[in-house]
């Protein structure tokens, strides 16, 4: 009998990708619950076996073609993607748990190096005391990692999530904390406006409710959230000295970090305007915003740059990226004025032209639009003895 070749490790990728691909096209073909069900489980089992043997590309190459074929399918691919990251079931004293990855977001924005690293022992206590108490339904148990991470520490990937995910899960029946060696975290890059993350993992008896508006009519996300900022808001302070900073709504962990995201854009605008009055001394109407769309092979995110209204100079720019489904054809620059006009800016400059998606060449920073319609480097005045970072 002639002894048939090993499947390389490539064909194997392949052929689970195809298999992924398949699969996620019939889940969104799918005109019926228990037809959904059926292929949604069958997404589940091939999903976790590829994250339990570590197949990152072959997760990325699936949801890559899907993007350029089809979005329901896409969509449906990455909602079970994100669901087996984060979501486990165990057995605990015969009965059965259920556990998920939670993110807590917390923008901020300062003229001095925003913290991130261990919270100690004390306060994340107090996160876990606030979070039950404002955010969690009554009968979950959550586990706390002792660490406020910056997005550069964030879990890179979905198997490295799927991991944290595990360290987590049973510690939450528990109210357990996890400790991280700061060590072994890449270093924080640092930005005038960025996020910080509480991260945990949340378990409740299969079939409970799991946050608060999930169990009472009276209790609202928006209500949540209100209580959260002014119960947990003031815990942070003292990790946060010389920031301002504004807690967002504790959610699972992929669902809160877009939330983070979308939230990030408008909050850097406003910091922006307020860092560039602080630092110059003078009032937002001094000052002129400049709007450009910048473009590689399609349009990656618009950069607003920011000087004076009697001058070319740019002093300062922040980047808006086009996040989702977003594209050329969404009013990305009507939200941007109105934005600023909150913000006290009276004359915005909004460029029709595209620009390149360029960077300097000498420091790597991006480069701003400014009045005359030229990619050029943001530089506050020297007297302003600050040094010039992008908000982010």
């Amino acid at each position: 009998m002639i002894k048939r070749p090993r499947a390389s490790r490539r064909s194997r990728h392949t052929a689970e990708a195809e298999e992924l691909i398949w699969m996620a096209n019939s889940l969104a073909d799918s005109c019926n619950m228990a037809e959904d069900r059926f292929w949604q489980d069958s997404l589940v089992r091939l999903v976790n076996e590829i994250l339990a043997a570590g197949e990152e590309d072959t997760l990325n190459t699936a949801l890559d073609a899907l993007a350029k074929a089809d979005t329901q399918a896409w969509n449906e691919l990455a909602d079970v993607v994100e669901s087996c990251c984060e979501i486990r079931t165990f057995l605990q004293d015969g009965k059965e748990w259920q556990s998920i990855l939670i993110a807590a977001p917390v923008l901020s924005w300062s003229r001095y190096a925003i913290p991130s690293g261990p919270l100690g022992r004390e306060l994340t206590q107090q996160m876990r005391v606030h979070l039950g108490a404002h955010v969690l339904a009554s009968d979950v148990k959550v586990a706390l990692v002792d660490y406020l991470f910056s997005p550069d520490q964030l879990p890179q990937g979905y198997c490295n999530t799927t991991q944290l995910t595990d360290a987590l899960g049973e510690l939450a029946i528990g109210n357990g904390t996890l400790t991280l060696d700061p060590k072994q975290l890449p270093e924080t890059k640092q930005f005038l406006s960025d996020t910080r993350y509480l991260i945990g993992a949340i378990a409740v008896p299969h079939g409970k409710p799991l946050f608060r508006w999930n169990e009472n009519d009276n209790v609202t996300r928006e209500s949540a959230l209100k209580e959260w900022i002014k119960q947990g808001g003031p815990c942070l302070e003292p990790l946060l000295t010389g920031c301002a900073f504004q807690p967002l709504l504790a959610d699972a962990y992929h669902a809160a970090c877009r939330t983070a995201d979308m939230a990030s854009r408008p909050y850097s605008l406003r910091a922006s305007v307020a860092f560039l009055q602080t630092t110059l001394g003078k009032p937002a109407e001094s000052l002129r915003a400049v709007i450009g769309a910048f473009y590689d092979k399609r349009l990656e995110e618009y950069r607003i740059g920011f000087g004076p209204r009697d001058s070319e100079a740019i002093y300062h720019g922040v980047i808006w990226p086009l996040l989702g489904s977003e594209d050329e054809n969404t009013d990305v620059v009507s939200e941007v004025e109105t934005l600023l006009r909150e913000s006290g800016i009276k004359e915005i400059v909004a460029h029709n032209q595209q620009f390149p998606f360029e960077f300097c060449e000498d420091c790597g920073a991006p480069l701003y639009p400014n009045v005359e319609g030229e990619p050029v480097h943001a530089e506050l005045p020297e007297q302003s003895n600050t040094p010039s970072q992008t908000l982010h």
